[in-house]
């Protein structure tokens, strides 16, 4: 089977347009996409970072807000369709009890920002023994 692939007829208006719309809006943000799990002493965050490295990305913890912030390089090539991300971004999030600032772990691998947010010794659950006598 063969498929032809015939230009588009109006890819000049169409090129107009996406320029004038990337006049109107200032970067192209991207949203962080995340997964946090809540373990017994500790949060588990994952996020997608394509392409990024450790240099590329700003990591602050107060108390119980994590915030990331990054940029994805642009470069200045005039693409047919874009749809891989580009601009900066920042995310701050909330967690239900504050972090250990001092023990948060950080590592990217293979394009996946792991962190893991110990909780406060203060948010931890403590067990207390029944003294029976």
């Amino acid at each position: 089977m063969t498929y032809y692939i015939q230009p588009y007829p109006y890819h000049r208006m169409a090129r107009r347009w996406l320029a004038s719309a990337a006049a109107c809006t200032p970067d192209f943000d991207h949203t962080l996409r995340v997964n946090i799990k809540d373990e017994e002493d500790a949060y588990t965050l994952t996020a997608l970072v394509p392409g990024l490295k450790a240099d590329d990305l700003n990591i602050q913890v107060i108390e119980d807000v994590v915030t990331i912030e990054g940029e994805y390089k642009q470069d200045e090539t005039e693409y047919l369709m874009q749809e891989l991300p580009g601009g900066t971004f920042k995310r701050a999030l909330r967690l239900p009890t504050p972090v250990d600032e001092e023990k948060v772990e950080a590592k990217i691998v293979d394009g996946f920002l792991t962190l893991r947010l110990p909780k406060a010794e203060s948010a931890r659950p403590k067990k207390i023994k029944i003294n029976t006598k």
